[in-house]
């Protein structure tokens, strides 16, 4: 009876359930905010209802807290990895800007605007006057402090959205695994909490919320609502009370607006605690999101029943979120985990190969990609593959008619005996003839022209006015923008351009290939001692000479990009790139020197190894040069009169 196969578990099984635990922390984290500025709109005429949970307080509470969740569950939605990959801003503006995606984080963030605003209308009290509808002498009348307020946060909705699209709050920030003692060198070895670091970053979030509601309620008290939303939202408004209230027929607002200091501060004040609640709740977000693949201090594959299967089910994913979470917790698995290391090299039955030989293509693949992108830049991409059907190479049908003939026929025909073989033999020579060249523009015009340009214009405003001049001027005062801020979107960056060609576009993610590299480096290092079926042993030239390639092509594609013109700045640092570099490096040199005494049997040349360990050298920044203080004239004047009173000694000595 044959054994029964055990079922292997998809990687998503594991990393759904990790990111939706997150997600929770994440809305604990926006109740509490969300408690806490219900409790600063209370009116505190009890002692304990006003901030009991289970009374009016609670009730405000979930109100706020309903409008926050818009941004939870828009984080939820459009979760992507890497970073925006283009060659300037204004590429980026272009490619994402009218897409449905950016559409709808503004719709989102001014619903959520809108509804917090009506929480806070009525939770502000009578004595304040913001109630959507009073009464003057018994007739109804719309309030236009409450539509103010409301036109104000929704305007801080729709920037908050743009600003959310435009800094790209969407993006999983992942971490790429190192040796443990670089980490303790570069300050990293006590990992931090998410919920340490949100402290920590917790001024800078309270700063960005006052300047933000400071800058866009001052914007909308003086110019913005006055000036273009005033008029339509008045008239939106009246439509929708007029059925439920016997409000003026009449749409015009009223001549006067209900413009006071006051209602500045209120409308600060309420954009405030709107901005504290989506900046910690995109904050506490990717703070946890960007938490290691790591569950109950076990990698998140542990609970498989087959965990070398499910782990390979994620490297193999056509998400790229499941396998940028699957290489990390690999890389993970190669460092710190002993026993599920060891059980890579002992998992040789399977149906596919070996645990070790499945990991070693899908990373060396991985790596392969920067050396495929290096080598396709530039080039035209390929035409793709015409579709052949099956009557093409079909014999052509049997032809019931003789093709007509393609002479000139009145050109061979016998002389014309008829009017009508004369007229065609005349059009025919017409429509064969070339014509007659266009003339020339005679001398005198030419001279004319010219002394009549030179009388009209100077030297100067004729080198300007051909068309290099033109396109000259058009450039100088490109380059004067491009040294002020509205310059900045048309900028082609060298540390964008490089990113874009290494990383790929759309995204763009450099922690994958750190990751695969080191769970390379760190696999063939530990296979020394761990590996009883010797199986890694023959795929080490071909991780040295591959890392070897990749590092020498991604250095000269570096070296020799060129600086775009408008990039004034002309620095050639790409923090991605330079850090996949280290990254590949120092996994290099960790292979060849852990396998350089073995370098015989594995069939590894002298070359091989010289090249590889020139690739594996990082560059020594150069020392600071010490510069000399210069001497004063005053210093050195001690020293002159010394040496010409010693030379007129002889002299005179000579004399007496």
């Amino acid at each position: 009876m044959p054994a029964p196969v055990v079922r292997r578990a998809p990687y998503k099984d594991f990393l759904q359930p990790c990111l939706q635990r997150r997600f929770a922390s994440t809305l604990l984290v926006v109740l509490v905010i969300s408690y806490a500025e219900s409790l600063t709109l209370s009116s505190w005429t009890s002692v304990i209802w006003s901030w009991f949970p289970l009374g009016i307080a609670g009730l405000r509470t979930l109100a706020i807290f309903g409008s926050a969740l818009f941004i939870v569950i828009l984080r939820i939605a459009h979760p992507h990895i890497g970073l925006r990959t283009s060659n300037s801003g204004f590429h980026t503006f272009r490619q994402y800007a009218l897409t449905l995606e950016t559409i709808e984080n503004i719709l989102t963030y001014a619903l959520s605007a809108f509804c917090f605003s009506q929480v806070y209308l009525h939770s502000v009290g009578e004595h304040a006057g913001l109630q959507w509808i009073t009464y003057h002498s018994g007739r109804a009348r719309l309030n236009e402090r409450a539509l103010f307020y409301t036109v104000s946060l929704t305007l801080l909705g729709i920037f908050e959205g743009i600003m959310h699209s435009a800094l790209d709050y969407d993006r999983l920030l992942l971490g790429s695994v190192k040796a443990k003692s670089e980490e303790k060198e570069n300050g990293n070895g006590s990992k931090e909490d998410p919920f340490e670091k949100l402290v920590k970053c917790a001024p800078r979030l309270v700063m960005r919320a006052a300047t933000n509601s400071i800058g866009v309620c001052l914007a909308n008290y003086l110019t913005l609502y006055s000036l273009f939303f005033r008029r339509t939202a008045w008239w939106w408004t009246m439509t929708l009370f007029r059925p439920l209230y016997n409000l003026p027929k009449t749409n015009i607002p009223p001549s006067s607006g209900p413009w006071s200091v006051w209602m500045l501060f209120r409308s600060i004040l309420a954009g405030f605690l709107l901005c504290l609640l989506w900046n910690f709740g995109n904050a506490t977000l990717t703070l946890r999101l960007a938490k290691e693949p790591i569950k109950n201090g076990q990698p998140l594959t542990a609970e498989s029943k087959d965990p070398n299967g499910s782990l390979l089910n994620g490297l193999k994913a056509k998400k790229p979120r499941n396998q940028a979470f699957a290489m990390w917790e690999t890389a993970l698995i190669a460092r710190d985990f002993d026993a599920r290391r060891k059980g890579i090299f002992e998992d040789i039955d399977r149906k596919d190969g070996p645990m070790w030989s499945q990991l070693y293509v899908i990373c060396l693949d991985t790596i392969k990609e920067i050396e495929k992108r290096i080598d396709e830049y530039g080039k035209p991409p390929a035409p793709p593959p015409a579709a052949v059907s099956a009557d093409t190479f079909a014999p052509p049908p049997t032809r019931l008619v003789e093709p007509p003939v393609s002479a000139m026929v009145w050109q061979d025909a016998p002389a014309p005996k008829t009017f009508r073989d004369s007229v065609g033999t005349y059009v025919g020579k017409k429509m064969r003839s070339p014509g007659k060249k266009p003339a020339e523009i005679g001398p005198l015009a030419k001279q004319t022209v010219t002394e009549l340009r030179d009388s009209l214009l100077t030297k100067e405003q004729q080198q300007y006015a051909n068309p290099n001049g033109i396109a000259a001027m058009w450039t100088n005062i490109f380059l004067w923008l491009l040294q002020y801020p509205i310059g900045w979107p048309f900028k082609q960056l060298f540390s964008r351009r490089l990113a874009t060609a290494v990383l790929g576009a759309p995204h763009g993610e450099a922690s994958i290939y750190i990751n695969a590299a080191y769970t390379l480096s760190q696999l063939a290092v530990s296979s020394l001692s761990e590996d009883n079926y010797g199986n890694v042993h023959r795929d080490v030239p071909s991780i040295i000479r591959t890392l070897t390639t990749v590092i020498k092509k991604l250095e000269i594609f570096r070296d020799n990009l060129v600086i775009h013109w408008t990039d004034l700045e002309g620095s050639r640092q790409c923090e991605p790139v330079e850090e996949m570099l280290d990254a590949f490096k120092d996994a290099l040199d960790n292979v060849v020197g852990a396998f350089e005494q073995y370098s015989t049997d594995l069939r590894l040349s002298r070359t091989d190894l010289r090249l590889a360990k020139e690739a594996a050298k990082k560059a020594v920044p150069a020392p600071p040069v010490e510069k000399k203080p210069v001497e004063k004239p005053q210093e050195r004047q001690p020293e002159r009169q010394q040496r010409r009173a010693a030379e007129k000694q002889p002299e005179m000595k000579q004399v007496s």
